[in-house]
């Protein structure tokens, strides 16, 4: 299991080194040909669908992961409940901003006109 897990985070992060060359390339290519890089807009999407993708699913794992610590300290010490709820439930809103600024950041890239960056 590890080393399966170990395997797609390494191509995970393969991928997400080599897309901007490919969009250098691709951009360094429709330059010389005169084209504009239409293409762009495509990986643009890509990426921003992707990158809203992961940070939902790490902040969903983040989320379960509190939420069970949480549950297992209630159980074993039922006196503190009120304590435990509270500092769980402002944990739940600081891994919840981790999802809205990759949620920003994907509106900013699908919104930015990336035929004025290339």
């Amino acid at each position: 299991m590890k080393k399966s897990l170990l395997l797609v985070l390494f191509s995970l992060i393969a991928v997400a080194i080599s897309a901007p060359v490919a969009l250098a390339n691709q951009a360094a290519a429709a330059a010389a040909t005169g084209g504009g890089s239409k293409g762009v807009y495509g990986l643009v999407a890509l990426g921003a669908g992707l990158g809203i993708g992961f940070a939902a699913l790490g902040t969903g794992i983040g989320q379960g992961i509190a939420a069970n610590g949480a549950l297992e300290g209630i159980s074993r010490n039922p006196g503190v409940s009120g304590k435990i709820m509270t500092t769980m439930i402002i944990a739940f809103a600081m891994i919840e901003s981790l999802a809205i600024y990759a949620l920003v950041v994907s509106l900013i890239l699908l919104f930015v006109n990336p035929y004025k960056i290339f």
